[in-house]
């Protein structure tokens, strides 16, 4: 007895410890969560960051081009054969026009140097660093633009995952209404007042409802694991979501620019700069640099071997002007300026579509909250006449007809629901997509 009894106790600590493993693994998230976690594990996102890290040093390392410059430089050289040089006869009394091949040097040359090369004026230098940092403000965008479709992204799933919470709930509570009926219709089968087609009626709806139920889930199972991938989170956790609500409405037009039309606004500000750069490199640098070093000349052959060294420095000021490059420069100036034409006229572009898609959402998003208040009303209305036609039905005052009849008007009623459920979230999400408000709330 007392072994039955242990057995009992470890079976009932296992099946406890099994409920709450799984209550763990399934726990429900809200739609913040799914995003917090998206934010610290989604690998897009990381690269978007990296991507601004490597444009800040991009910045950093234009503005290197006006720090000084220093360089070490050695060299050594032995001259197997000594190179020749010419000097006129004349300075040995020889005749005018004739000149004498000689060698100069010793084999060992040895030198080492510092240079230095200190940029004064390069206009290329400035307006790299006036490019690279509208790069990073690029980038920068170019983050909030993939965080804002991942964010829009998750939150279409996570909601398309409450309204098939919803349609499934919808279902089995269909199902239920199916099961009553059928045991009224088998009840009225064995009294003799229905026929066995009737029976065969409601258990093939009975069994309809089973696979809607069954393809419902596998479409929010798929959503899920869609899900978990974006937070970048083990795709064998299931996240259970919250079941949608409409509590509140939005009843005014939002007002933002998207994140599409600051990106190309800030396109059109790097081909400007890149223009204003073209013309700057039409103007003369500046730089001065210097050098200090040790020259050593070596002889090998006795009597007269010896190595000594020498000091050399100088200091001096170079002056570059282009005069003309065959007017390559004229040239890419005439290219950048067409960019920056059709680079304005997609701006203005941009901006009306925008404005135009946002107008197209808000209207969607009116008309789907008048459906959803309208079909919310009619659910309850074809719930009453269902549960009243078939308590008729069950006393035998409604037929079969009428009851499936108003079976079909309550799951009519319910995905009507459904449907502007799934119209007022698409275009709540795609208004706030337009009005650069998905990241802010």
């Amino acid at each position: 007895m007392s072994v039955n009894i242990n057995r009992l106790l470890i079976l009932t600590f296992i099946v406890f410890f099994l409920v709450e493993y799984a209550h763990s693994q399934s726990q429900v998230w809200s739609l913040q969560q799914c995003i917090d976690s998206a934010k610290v594990y989604n690998k897009s996102l990381k690269i978007s960051e990296n991507t601004i890290e490597l444009s800040e040093q991009k910045r950093q390392e234009s503005i290197a081009g006006l720090i000084p410059k220093i360089s070490a430089v050695a060299d050594y050289k032995y001259y197997i054969d000594q190179p020749y040089n010419l000097i006129p006869m004349t300075m040995f009394g020889g005749p005018e026009g004739q000149f004498k091949e000689t060698q100069f040097g010793v084999p060992h040359n040895i030198s080492a140097t510092l240079q230095m090369q200190i940029p004064l004026f390069n206009a290329q230098i400035y307006g790299g660093i006036k490019a690279t940092a509208i790069g990073l403000e690029m980038s920068e965008l170019q983050y909030r633009k993939t965080e804002e479709q991942l964010l829009f992204d998750i939150s279409n799933l996570y909601y398309t995952a409450q309204i098939l919470s919803s349609q499934i709930i919808f279902i089995e509570k269909n199902i239920e209404n199916t099961e009553i009926l059928l045991k009224n219709t088998e009840l009225l089968h064995n009294q003799l007042l229905a026929k066995q087609t009737d029976v065969t009626k409601v258990s093939l709806l009975h069994e309809q409802l089973q696979t809607q139920k069954l393809l419902v889930q596998n479409r929010l199972d798929l959503a899920l694991a869609n899900m978990n991938f974006m937070l970048g989170q083990n795709s064998s956790e299931l996240i259970v979501t919250e079941l949608f609500n409409v509590t509140e409405f939005r009843t005014e037009l939002a007002t933002g620019t998207s994140l599409d039309v600051e990106l190309v606004n800030v396109q059109n500000k790097l081909i400007e700069s890149e223009l204003d750069a073209l013309k700057l490199s039409r103007l003369p640098s500046l730089s001065a640099y210097g050098a200090w070093g040790k020259t050593g000349f070596g002889y090998d052959e006795e009597p007269n071997n010896f190595l000594n060294f020498y000091d050399v420095s100088y200091v001096g000021v170079q002056f570059s002007y282009p005069i003309f490059n065959g007017t390559v420069t004229q040239r890419k100036i005439n290219q950048k300026k067409i960019e920056l034409r059709n680079s304005n006229l997609r701006v203005e572009l941009l901006t009306e579509q925008s404005d135009i898609q946002t107008k197209n959402a808000y209207n969607q998003l009116l008309t789907a909250q008048k459906t959803i208040l309208n079909t919310q009303k009619q659910i309850n209305l074809a719930q009453n006449v269902y549960d009243n036609t078939l308590l008729q039905q069950k006393e035998g005052t409604a037929s079969l007809t009428d009851v499936l009849l108003a079976d079909n008007a309550l799951r009519e009623a319910q995905q009507l629901n459904i449907n502007a459920l799934a119209d007022y979230l698409k275009a709540e999400l795609e208004l706030r997509k337009l009005t650069n408000q998905i990241i802010n709330e």
